[in-house]
């Protein structure tokens, strides 16, 4: 059979040859599923691709909480020693009667490490959330070594006293002079806060 002499037609398809029909069942199937894919599957395939990765997504996010929780004896432990560890942090600062008995003890120090001193001025506190600040403006005059000595002494004081803005000029001989801000700190009472 020649494929001019078939009548296209398509009211005419049940006299086509099998070749042809079988053909145009096939074309007609592809473009049938194809129209399925194209409309239907590929938005359920982005929806899945979205399912998936909200599921690693929320699979991290379990892990890191079963983690958390597998460590939260660990962690309250860990808080109870940090507690702990604050409240001898705070019994460290003095209240409002200790500060002048910290004054004198700082003052020791520098005497005590053989250094003169030249000033010795507290200054008015700063408060701040829960503690305040009383700094000290200081200017000795002695050795390097008795610096050292002093700052040493500072620092085994049961109290808490930090020198910041220090400063070492050279003066006659082996002597310098130091001038800094030793700030000391004390916890502030319920009615002060």
């Amino acid at each position: 059979m020649n494929i001019n002499e078939i009548n296209w037609d398509f009211n005419e398809a049940g006299n086509w040859p099998i070749a042809i029909k079988a053909a145009a069942i096939v074309l007609a199937t592809a473009v049938l599923i194809g129209g399925w894919i194209y409309y239907d599957t590929l938005d359920q395939i982005d929806v899945l691709e979205g399912a998936k990765n909200k599921e690693l997504a929320l699979k991290t996010t379990f892990e890191k909480k079963q983690q958390k929780a597998a460590n939260l004896d660990a962690y309250k432990k860990q808080l109870a020693e940090m507690k702990e560890q604050f409240g001898a942090m705070l019994q460290q600062l003095p209240n409002k009667t200790e500060v002048a008995g910290l004054l004198i003890d700082v003052s020791q120090a520098g005497l005590a490490s053989g250094l003169e001193f030249t000033l010795f001025q507290p200054l008015a506190e700063n408060k701040k959330d829960f503690y305040a600040e009383k700094p000290i403006k200081i200017n000795v005059v002695g050795t390097y070594h008795e610096f050292g000595n002093f700052v040493s002494n500072l620092a085994a004081l049961p109290r808490i006293v930090t020198l910041h803005n220090v400063s070492l000029v050279p003066t006659t001989g082996d002597q310098m002079s130091m001038s800094a801000l030793a700030k000391t700190y004390r916890y502030l009472d319920e009615d002060e806060k």
